[in-house]
């Protein structure tokens, strides 16, 4: 019989990696103490919670929820690949071009990138706060 890690079944949205985070000799510190997120439907277990994921559905619902947008820092770009990701909330001063979910995505996972973010403050209130953390790389 074949265990649990050989029939890992693939979700949609989920992403390459069902959602969790990936590990690596580079991940940051922030990351052992974020809470792995692999669904829309998982609530953080307390206000402020630091959490992270690789799942594509709770990233994009988490910044459609924010009105943000995906985006690439304009001039970044080499060799035909999108440059340093970001997420566009209206507000920032940098001059950010839009791209598609999928080009976002597909950029998020070559590059082995975990999504750290919060929900809300530890006051409860909305947080835009994330980061994109390359557990393999410093400069991730």
């Amino acid at each position: 019989m074949a265990d649990d890690k050989d029939e890992e079944v693939q979700v949609e949205g989920a992403g390459p990696d069902g959602g969790h985070i990936r590990q690596g000799p580079e991940a940051s510190s922030s990351l052992k103490y974020s809470q792995e997120v692999t669904s829309p439907d998982e609530e953080p277990e307390r206000e402020g919670r630091s959490l992270a994921t690789t799942s594509h559905d709770v990233i994009r619902q988490w910044a459609e929820d924010r009105n943000a947008t995906p985006a690439t820092v304009a001039g970044t770009e080499h060799e035909g690949h999108l440059g340093v990701l970001r997420l566009d909330f209206g507000d920032d001063s940098q001059s950010l071009e839009h791209v598609s979910w999928e080009e976002w995505f597909r950029t998020f996972d070559e590059r082995g990138l975990n999504f750290i973010y919060q929900e809300t403050r530890s006051d409860g209130s909305p947080s835009n706060f994330f980061r994109l953390d390359n557990p393999n790389r410093e400069d991730g």
